[in-house]
């Protein structure tokens, strides 16, 4: 009750029995003693309001919020927070627990899995979740013909993951009744279980995708803990609590607001500034003033990437791969990590991180040596360096696995320069940057990285340099019959030590091929005000803000 409606009451008691009169300030003074103090009324303080928005700021925008048509970390990002999958992993792992399915049974031979839903789950416009959405989402990102494919769509991890046209992995998807459906396979699939747990094959409504239709990739509609309200292309995106999430109590937050800002710099003094509650994305030079702020914490992602350079492996002259291997030699990664990443890397090696099982420790990198590179270019029949100038795409956006790529390329571009090969340094920006690396028309070397989605080897090899993968993303465009045939082997093998030992085999020839310079894999540094809590950081490089809230 108010207090001057209590105020009131008292009043009207006090007239039915005394003369007296009621003051505003409370006090009767009929009952007052002669020489006694008037008591003083405590003034109580209103309840301090809870922060229950979260302003997040990260390095680029997304490039579509529909996440089965995209690759990019950041639209993946914003997936988490409006999507749920079948399956998801544990908080700060890949490993795999329930999601929209509670439960699942796998047959005998591997080839069939049967999920049992979650009954009562709501998509955010109202409509059951259930065995047909399932069934619509699935059957639209392996359908070519779909009518639900539109323009500019390419479901390019729905590819990598489970195939296309002959390859296909999964043979059916049947709902069997409304809270169960059933996955048939054409041959057994070892990471089919992490495959399914993620973001690409989150579950969008079928009425939002069947009525908005192109709209869709602005206008997202899942059964998440937040629900889209609003994308002002490369400024933010405003999120809202979904008040019907099947996880009780959660989200804790109410809005959630994601803002682009590209340069590190500004996004970190944002923080300090108290604009921005947490970021991705800090340059190493601003560790320890970061460390230094008691206002703030900092956050470290697992480490769980590669960024690398890549050649686009169709164009002359870098189809040889000793031209290729020679470039190799040019690259000097320790002076770039002590330049740009402050420590918070490692010399890559391989195309996959060595904290995933089926890493190949045994495999020598090319050390930096100049004239080893000058030698071999001489080999490929080019003493006097590459001739003419080459497209050399460095991206405009700060990425968890190489936070300034500007200045990354302007360092392989002298230490190339220095061995006859020029280089011209472009960066347009990242939705047309990420377009134009996948058709490999337009650069002929290129910069970009991967943050594992699934803690599987297939996620990185067979995903980013296999010949299935060309016009996906295998931006190389690499070709090996016999890197095909050991993935595609290691795809169906049930003993785990034999898909190890395929693996690293796949390794050593992808090092002599060198489609690729694997350069880093970096510790991405995160940075939040001190009273953040409940984010957990997954090594994905995307995390659900389900459980995030203010102390």
């Amino acid at each position: 009750m108010k207090k001057w409606a209590k105020l009131g009451m008292m009043c009207v008691l006090a007239m039915s029995f005394t003369l007296a009169g009621c003051t505003s300030g409370g006090d009767k003074k009929g009952d007052q003693k002669a020489g006694e103090t008037p008591k003083q009324e405590t003034k109580q303080e209103a309840p301090k309001k809870v922060q229950d928005t979260l302003i997040v700021g990260r390095g680029g925008d997304s490039a579509s919020l529909d996440p089965s048509i995209v690759t990019d970390g950041e639209s993946i990002k914003i997936a988490q927070q409006v999507f749920d999958k079948l399956l998801e992993y544990k908080p700060g792992t890949t490993e795999v627990q329930a999601g929209l399915a509670e439960s699942w049974k796998v047959s005998s031979d591997g080839l069939q899995y049967t999920f049992t839903l979650r009954k009562g789950v709501k998509f955010h416009d109202g409509t059951d979740f259930n065995a047909d959405a399932v069934v619509f989402n699935f059957n639209r990102w392996s359908d070519p013909k779909s009518p639900y494919k539109f323009q500019g769509d390419s479901f390019d991890y729905y590819t990598s993951m489970f195939g296309a046209d002959d390859k296909r992995v999964i043979k059916e998807v049947k709902a069997i009744d409304p809270n169960t459906v059933q996955f048939t396979l054409n041959k057994p699939s070892a990471p089919f279980l992490q495959n399914v747990a993620m973001p690409a094959f989150s579950i969008g409504s079928p009425k939002a995708i069947q009525e908005k239709k192109e709209k869709f990739k602005s206008e997202p509609v899942g059964t998440g803990p937040f629900v889209f309200k609003e994308w002002k292309r490369n400024d933010s995106i405003t999120l809202e609590k979904n008040p019907n999430y099947w996880k009780q109590g959660l989200p804790k937050l109410n809005k959630v607001i994601v803002r682009a800002i590209p340069d590190n710099s500004a996004r970190f003094t944002a923080l300090q500034n108290g604009e921005l509650d947490l970021i991705e994305g800090i340059n190493a030079d601003d560790l320890k003033t970061l460390e230094g702020n008691k206002n703030l914490q900092k956050v470290i992602r697992p480490s769980f990437n590669v960024g690398y350079f890549g050649f686009v492996t169709t164009k002359k002259p870098f189809d040889d791969p000793k031209v290729r291997v020679a470039l190799s030699y040019a690259v000097n990664k320790k002076a770039i990590i002590s330049a740009f990443f402050g420590g918070l890397a490692e010399p890559a090696t391989n195309p996959m991180p060595p904290s995933l099982w089926g890493y190949n420790k045994d495999v020598q990198d090319y050390p930096y040596d100049l004239e080893k590179a000058k030698s071999l270019l001489k080999e490929a029949g080019y003493p006097n360096g590459l001739p003419g100038e080459y497209v050399f795409y460095a991206m405009p956006v700060s990425r968890p696995y190489m936070q300034d790529a500007k200045k990354v390329a302007e360092a392989i571009q002298a230490d190339f320069a220095k061995i006859g090969v020029k280089t011209k340094i472009s960066s347009p920006e990242w939705a047309t940057y990420l377009d134009d690396v996948k058709k490999g028309e337009k650069d002929d070397l290129f910069l970009l990285g991967w943050t594992g989605d699934n803690g599987d080897p297939d996620n990185f090899l067979y995903n980013q340099l296999d010949k299935d993968n060309i016009g996906g993303n295998n931006r190389s465009r690499y070709s090996n019959d016999e890197v095909h045939s050991l993935l595609i082997e290691a795809q169906s093998a049930t003993d785990k030590a034999k898909r190890e030992d395929l693996y690293k085999k796949a390794q050593v020839i992808m090092k002599k091929d060198a489609p690729w310079i694997p350069l880093v894999h970096s510790t991405p540094l995160l940075g939040a005000k001190a009273n953040v809590a409940g984010f957990v950081p997954s090594p994905t490089g995307s995390e659900a803000y389900t459980e995030v809230y203010f102390k």
